[in-house]
């Protein structure tokens, strides 16, 4: 029986192990190799040198970090608001099984399946200043991307758009969890949609709300590509964000040590969020 076992966990193993390497290539070992480099000056060229903390004090003394620290987190928070918030209510919306409803969850969830390159070109045409779409529909002359009040809204916005459909979807598969006897039972005992909703429905969509927040929040921390094809983290660093500025030091100035060290303080950051989002949850 136990050689029966262990043949059975060997063949596990030879299935799991072309994954397993793949992991440990490119994923644990350049965690440890970055973590190391954080502590050196490379220009990708040179002999490496190890400088020890001055790489994070250089980062967290430039002029400019605490910028892009406040435009790294008015984006994230912004947009996992309102990936939050809406999803929520298109989810509700579907959820009472109105006509089409299948055809308006394939449209919502299309954009998340869109490349974001492809998403951040097409989204760069319509609000470009002179030919976009935007300007046409509102008879406005705005500069939008190019305007340092209106560019980090702009980019919320399609994040958002983005963002929609994938977590309508999470919503929904909270839902269909929710047993439907608890809502023929307010029903019975005279409850109205808004007592339903926020007294049976939100409650019970907690666990669902923690992980989509969660998910949103951390991938908000990470954005790269929108930024990288619309705006360049201009007008005026308005919307660079602590990603794109870890590729600026990589790939622009070619300091490698930077770069990696920024990367951690980023980790850092959003260890905590996710601590502190996990210790809210448990108490509400």
């Amino acid at each position: 029986m136990y050689n029966i076992f262990m043949r059975k966990n060997n063949i596990g193993l030879l299935f799991i192990l072309p994954a397993l390497i793949g992991t440990i290539i490119f994923i644990v070992i350049p965690i440890f190799c970055s973590f190391a480099l954080s502590f050196t000056d490379w220009d990708l060229l040179n002999e490496i040198n190890y400088v020890g903390l001055e790489n994070y004090k250089a980062v967290l003394s430039q002029k400019e970090f605490l910028q892009i620290l406040i435009n790294t987190f008015v984006y994230a928070i912004s947009t996992t608001i309102f990936a939050v918030v809406i999803p929520l209510i298109i989810a509700a919306a579907l959820n009472t099984k109105i006509r089409g409803s299948e055809t308006f969850k394939t449209i919502y969830f299309l954009p998340f399946i869109t490349p974001a390159v492809v998403i951040a070109i097409v989204w760069g045409w319509i609000f470009d200043p002179n030919i976009g779409g935007v300007n046409m529909l509102l008879k406005t002359h705005y500069t939008w991307l190019f305007d340092t009040a209106l560019a980090m809204p702009v980019l919320i916005f399609v994040s958002v758009w983005k963002l929609i459909g994938y977590n309508v979807v999470l919503y929904l598969t909270g839902f269909s969890t929710i047993d439907n006897s608890l809502y023929e039972a307010a029903k019975i005992d005279g409850a109205g949609v808004n007592d339903t909703f926020f007294k049976i429905t939100l409650p019970l969509l907690k666990p669902t709300t923690y992980f989509v927040m969660l998910v949103t929040l951390i991938s908000s921390f990470q954005i790269f590509d929108l930024i990288y094809v619309m705006t360049s983290g201009g007008p005026q660093d308005s919307t660079n964000v602590i990603v794109y500025s870890i590729y600026k030091y990589a790939f622009e100035y070619f300091d490698v040590g930077k770069s990696c060290a920024l990367a951690y303080i980023l980790f850092v950051i959003i260890f905590i969020l996710a601590l502190l989002q996990k210790k809210l949850a448990k108490e509400s």
